[in-house]
């Protein structure tokens, strides 16, 4: 048996997106992954994956022949320049404007930008300003 490393957060295990066309969502989510530094981790006949994020084919098994419906889902960003890269390649993706990078009124320090993923989905990339950490995220291996 292949040895599986994940790695996750607190509290989302993981995300289910459900979308029309599995081709462009995996062009789209490939490009805006790569500007965060994160790899698509895994794909297979109807899905795709990468960390917390499982996306799968309307005709897919595990898609139970519905879309999931829109969602906001927010990507951590390790500065501004990384939101700004987010930002340019959902674009370049086929991804469209929400809003353009900037400091949101959320508390200070947060710059974030939107985008509407190929099936209306709110996707954001934020930096909420400096600050440490204890881990990049929690390893799982088995």
């Amino acid at each position: 048996m292949e040895i599986q490393e994940l790695h996750r957060g607190r509290l989302i295990d993981h995300i289910q997106l459900v979308v029309k066309d599995l081709s462009v969502s995996h062009t789209f989510y490939a490009a805006v992954l790569s500007s965060l530094n994160v790899p698509v981790g895994g794909q297979g006949d109807g899905y795709f994956w990468a960390d917390e994020l499982f996306v799968t084919g309307i005709d897919s098994a595990a898609a139970l022949g519905a879309l999931t419906g829109r969602h906001h889902i927010a990507f951590q960003a390790r500065d501004r320049t990384m939101v700004d890269a987010f930002y340019k390649a959902a674009l370049a993706a086929g991804g469209r404007d929400n809003g353009a990078p900037g400091e949101r009124s959320y508390h200070p320090g947060y710059y974030a930008a939107f985008v509407l993923d190929p099936d209306d989905n709110n996707i954001e990339a934020v930096y909420h300003g400096e600050a440490s950490r204890s881990a990049r995220s929690v390893l799982i291996t088995f």
